[in-house]
């Protein structure tokens, strides 16, 4: 059972300890499809009989699929953890799609959580954003805008989609603004965006390089086979899926379809 104090460190622990991947790619017909790997539990124990992360292992049963109503009428669906209260990944039906990922820097994780609780820094946590986004939002620019511009506690990926042929982006976050923002562009060849939790100018660490592979398995795809099932496929390619890898979602915003797969790495099996 958890107590009050355990449910706080609970919904910052996305702050700190997340590596995911999350992709939008669009067909040759323009529609778009949003899909993410949710790894959790970084550093948080490592079983050496089983080789698995504890953490990692103890988030799976508490994955949920939740549909968010208002007089009856859905207002978003997400999948999610039970007891966390922001948002990881969310469909808002026929309008967007959005996931998260942690970005990396000194000014936030540890640093952020800390100065939070001692009132010497403001700001969202991006998950309660995304959680506001979802609930209000009403297209895609608007929503893109406010993942832009709000002041943040700590810096973050935003990975989102629209309705619409080209409607896909990665915004790249610091605390108080946007540094880079990734469009989909067809036009010029940019049929996929890409987000791991590295900014896209940086070459990743090499001990943990899942966007080499992702994108190596996207370009052999090719754009007039994207679906979800090949999304899932591409998910599922090591070390893409790795130990930390609770669950992968998939997202179609034209048809409102959102299904969460819980996961498993089998040996031999990246850590991360």
């Amino acid at each position: 059972m958890l107590i009050s104090g355990d449910v706080v460190i609970f919904n910052v622990f996305y702050e700190i300890f997340t590596v995911c991947t999350s992709i939008v790619a669009e067909d040759h017909t323009g529609k778009l499809y949003h899909a993410r790997n949710l790894d959790f539990g970084l550093f948080l124990g490592w079983d050496v009989k089983n080789s698995t992360w504890m953490v990692t292992q103890k988030l799976k049963p508490l994955m949920v699929s939740l549909d968010f109503q208002r007089n009856n009428k859905t207002v978003f669906r997400s999948a999610n953890l039970a007891g966390y209260v922001g948002m990881v990944s969310g469909i808002k039906p026929g309008i967007f799609t959005l996931t998260m990922n942690e970005r990396f820097s000194i000014d936030g994780g540890y640093i952020g959580v800390f100065e939070w609780i001692f009132g010497k820094r403001d700001g969202w946590w991006m998950s309660f954003l995304t959680r506001t986004v979802l609930e209000n939002g009403t297209s895609y620019e608007e929503v893109k805008d406010k993942l832009a511009n709000t002041r943040l506690l700590a810096p973050a990926y935003f990975i989102l989609a629209g309705n619409k042929s080209g409607q896909g982006c990665v915004i790249t976050r610091s605390r108080t603004a946007a540094l880079d923002v990734w469009n989909l562009d067809t036009k010029n060849s940019i049929w996929y965006v890409l987000e791991t939790n590295y900014d896209r100018w940086k070459v990743p660490l090499v001990v943990d390089d899942r966007r080499t592979p992702a994108m190596k398995c996207l370009n052999k795809t090719l754009q007039e086979n994207v679906s979800l099932p090949n999304l899932y496929n591409v998910l599922s390619t090591k070390p893409i899926l790795n130990k930390l890898t609770v669950s992968t979602t998939l997202m179609d915003v034209s048809e409102n379809v959102m299904e969460t797969y819980l996961r498993d790495c089998p040996n031999p099996c990246s850590p991360w």
